[in-house]
């Protein structure tokens, strides 16, 4: 497997959230994730987006961080907010979600922020798990989607 940096406006990139929110879609009967989200968000020092290529070099798996410090939407200072992890159907249960976390964490560790976030939704057990069994721990809900009941919301120190 081979992980590259990429910008999120990427053919590629685009092509993976493009399927990601289609399973958003199915997952939650909406239109997908609205966060408000603008390329340059993840471009460095402010963020990454990675990609994860297979031995055919298909793209089939994505994540991204992005710079969030204190908001009116309750983030704090130092934070890191994890955005668009997705691993593509076929190429599940191999442990690339875990490597595109560890991947992303070490980036943002390295560009100094303090605390990697993420908010997901109670109907993707899966993710849960994963970033429960990464070290993740429920935090106060932040971001778009805080008010809403379905949301969950967590937090590891960097």
């Amino acid at each position: 497997m081979d992980i590259r940096r990429v910008s999120f406006d990427h053919p590629d990139a685009v092509k993976l959230n493009d399927q990601v929110q289609a399973e958003y879609g199915v997952r939650y009967g909406d239109g997908g994730d609205a966060t408000p989200m603008d390329p340059a968000d993840f471009d460095p020092p402010n963020g990454a987006y990675l990609i994860a290529y297979d031995e055919n070099d298909s793209p089939v798996a994505t994540g991204g961080w992005r710079i969030q410090d204190a908001n009116e939407e309750g983030n704090l200072d130092g934070d890191a907010e994890l955005k668009r992890m997705y691993v593509i159907e076929q190429a599940r249960g191999r442990g690339l979600a875990r490597r595109i976390l560890a991947a992303l964490e070490e980036d943002a560790r390295a560009a100094g922020r303090l605390r990697m976030v993420l908010e997901t939704g109670d109907k993707q057990p899966e993710a849960i798990a994963l970033y429960i069994s990464s070290g993740y721990e429920p935090c106060e809900k932040f971001g778009y989607y805080r008010h809403y009941e379905s949301s969950r919301c967590f937090a590891k120190t960097l």
